[in-house]
């Protein structure tokens, strides 16, 4: 049973790593050192006690989702019943596959290693294996609490240390921390470039500036309006194009009440103008997979758009997911991803005949 659990920890991590998207340049990827402490429950077949170790691993972030790192320790399993104590240093090259990173990261782990084990006096070079999960918990950039939980597997090869077996399984809890070396990368917010209005130029027959109109009474003057036709009343971007907001929970795709009158009064709109052309966007948090986001908000936008239009059939209505790929806000911060989880309806300008004032 405990051999079938390790296969299925090898095979979880190999496919999630075929749905692995191409890292950017904001991504983690630095050294680290771990110190740990470790707890080791044995199988019966050492007849021997539980024990403690420690040990120090030095790995490197390779991406959003893997660690690679190279481990070294020292364990004892103290004596009962009259057995000897058994002392073991080793060492295994470990590979992490992280299911999302952020304060809190949980992590499968598959390990392959060696190491030296003596008993009553005799020493003994064997294989050993590993496979398991765990989580980390950010403190602060260069420094997060790490704890996992293995199932090990150790083949001595016969040299037999006791009358019995030559291959042993164990159970290994460790607790320690990482310490990354440098800085950690910072995702930078671009801010949106304010819209100059162009410079005065004479004009040979009086006319009124652009810059001073506001034909449809939005707040954006006409120079820097994309949307010349926006209906009266509504909340508009910088770009004077009709924009509604609803925020999401994590992970979720459910519409809050509080958002209720504000989607009926917008629904009352499109009603009253069906020659709308509409694009509602689903948006969300760089958190979990790509594959998955995108999913995630394209349900967004199809819950927005079966509230709006309650049943009734909309053709100029359509949806859209984006994913994490068109951010408003940061993703390092809980404030930041929860404005990110979001969908904007936009009417861009392009209805098919003018609207009635």
């Amino acid at each position: 049973m405990i051999r079938k659990f390790l296969m299925a920890v090898v095979a979880m991590s190999s496919v999630n790593a075929i749905s692995v998207a191409q890292a950017d340049d904001l991504v983690d990827k630095r050294w680290y050192v771990a110190p740990f402490g470790t707890f080791v429950q044995p199988a019966g077949d050492r007849g021997t006690d539980t024990g403690w170790g420690a040990g120090m691993g030095v790995g490197k972030m390779l991406n959003e989702h893997f660690n690679v790192e190279l481990k070294g320790f020292y364990q004892g399993l103290n004596a009962t019943n009259g057995t000897g104590r058994w002392d073991m240093t080793g060492g295994t090259v470990d590979v992490q596959y992280f299911i999302s990173r952020g304060a809190f990261s949980p992590y499968t782990v598959v390990g392959l290693g060696g190491m030296n084990t003596t008993h009553d006096r005799d020493s003994a070079a064997g294989f050993i294996g590993e496979a398991g999960a765990g989580l980390t918990y950010e403190v602060a950039d260069n420094f997060l609490v790490r704890s996992d939980v293995r199932y090990r597997y150790n083949n001595n090869f016969d040299n037999h240390l006791q009358t019995g077996p030559t291959e042993f399984n164990d159970m290994v809890v460790n607790l320690g921390f990482v310490v990354p070396l440098g800085e950690k990368p910072k995702a930078v917010v671009q801010a949106v470039a304010p819209v100059v209005a162009p410079a005065p130029k004479p004009v040979v027959v009086a006319a009124p500036d652009c810059s001073t109109l506001d034909s449809d009474h939005d707040g954006v003057n006409d120079c820097n309006d994309q949307c010349p036709d926006t209906l009266a009343g509504v909340k508009v971007s910088i770009a004077g194009c009709w924009i509604v907001d609803v925020k999401f929970d994590n992970d979720k795709d459910i519409i809050k009440p509080q958002y209720f009158p504000n989607l009926d009064n917008v629904a009352k709109r499109i009603k009253e103008h069906p020659e709308l052309v509409i694009e509602v966007q689903g948006h969300t948090s760089k958190t979990g997979g790509l594959k998955h986001n995108m999913q995630l908000s394209e349900r967004r936008a199809a819950a927005v758009k079966k509230y709006l239009v309650d049943g009734t059939k909309s053709p100029n209505l359509t949806t859209r997911g984006y994913g994490w790929t068109h951010p408003i806000d940061s993703n390092d911060t809980e404030a930041g991803r929860a404005n990110n989880r979001r969908v904007q309806l936009e009417v861009n300008g392009q209805a098919q005949k003018p609207l009635a004032k």
